[in-house]
Formats: C-alpha cells, sequence, structure tokens
C-alpha cells in the first residue's frame, strides 16, 4: 500500500500521533515514510547529476576559452614555425625597425587656412633586406608619401579609422617604391593635426 496524497500524509501522521506508541507500529505511517524518503533521494539524485553536468560544461567552457587547442593542431603550427626558420622565412631582422623622423606637411584645404599635419613613423624591414639597406633607400620612400600627405585635407582625418587608412596607404607607396616584401609594415608613432 503506497500513499501519495498529501491529505493522507497528514492524517496518517496525526493517527500515528493519537494511537500508536511509535511510528514503526503503524503499517500505513512506516510505507509513507518509505515512500517520503525514496523522493526525496530521487530527488536528491537529479540535483546532484544536474550540477555535475554543469559543473562539467563550465569547466569545458572554461578551458576551450583559455586558448587551450587540440594537440594535432599544436603540433601542426610547430612544424609550420619549424618549417618557416628552416625555409628562411623567418629572419632575426624582425624585431629591428627603422625609425623615420617626424615630417610635418601643409593638408589641403578649401577655406584657405593653413592646417599641418606631424607624422612620426616606424618601418618594420620585410625579411629580405636589412634595416641599414632600408635606411638607404629612405629619401625615395620619403619623395614618394610627401604628395600623398600633401593631398590630405582635415575631413581625411576625422574618426578612428582615419590612423588605420593612412597606415595601410604608406604601406601600399613603400611596396609600389621599394618593391613587394621590402617594408613588412609602418607601425604610427605620432599624428598630430593642428
Amino acid at each position: 500500500m503506497r500513499v501519495s496524497d498529501p491529505t493522507k500524509i497528514n492524517r496518517l501522521r496525526r493517527r500515528s500521533r493519537r494511537g500508536a506508541k511509535t511510528v514503526a507500529d503503524d503499517p500505513a505511517a512506516t510505507l509513507l515514510l518509505e515512500g517520503a524518503k525514496a523522493k526525496r533521494k530521487k530527488r536528491t539524485l537529479i540535483i546532484a547529476g544536474a550540477a555535475g553536468a554543469l559543473a562539467l560544461a563550465g569547466g569545458g567552457s572554461a578551458y576551450a576559452l583559455m586558448g587551450k587547442s587540440h594537440p594535432k593542431a599544436d603540433a601542426a603550427a610547430e612544424a609550420s614555425d619549424a618549417g618557416e626558420a628552416e625555409g628562411g622565412h623567418g629572419d632575426e631582422n624582425t624585431d629591428k625597425f627603422v625609425d623615420v623622423p617626424a615630417m610635418v606637411v601643409n593638408l589641403r584645404n578649401a577655406d584657405g587656412g593653413s592646417h599641418f599635419i606631424k607624422l612620426h613613423f616606424m618601418l618594420v624591414p620585410g625579411a629580405k633586406v636589412t634595416p641599414d639597406a632600408l635606411k638607404g633607400k629612405l629619401p625615395l620612400l620619403l619623395d614618394s608619401y610627401q604628395p600623398f600627405l600633401r593631398e590630405l585635407r582635415p575631413e581625411d582625418l576625422a574618426g578612428s579609422a582615419a590612423v588605420f587608412r593612412i597606415k595601410e596607404e604608406l604601406l601600399v607607396r613603400a611596396d609600389d617604391t621599394l618593391g613587394a616584401g621590402q617594408v613588412k609594415d609602418v607601425l604610427i608613432q605620432d599624428l598630430i593635426q593642428q
């Protein structure tokens, strides 16, 4: 006999308090307590299982977000790094920079007022060129930069993307003037508009 109705459970509890000396003397109360214990145990197991699943999912997410990747992918990345070093694509000159002196240039302006730009940047030499060789070609490079910088308008320098556009244009002009791969990157140090 299994009792699951809450009103019957309360009646059995009252009856066991009145007539029976202990709960063990009343068979209906004993069945009731056993059923309640089984429900509680089942609920506890379900909650514990759900908590364990959440902990595993959280741990897996943290592992993935911390940058841990698949071992095969790590091995492939190491092999490609070793291949670049052996093939001569990597060079010790990648950490050296060529400092270009600050340039002050008039900006083109429609209202006739005078606006200036002061630009200081550094060049990162490519894999096949040394910093000294790049310094020797610097006058050619500055000569190609001058027309571009003089054609800029104050509106061209507005916004957060202005530095990116100037940087990309300087890199394109370096490739056109010196050849592809001579300048790896242009690092803008100062960009002041007056």
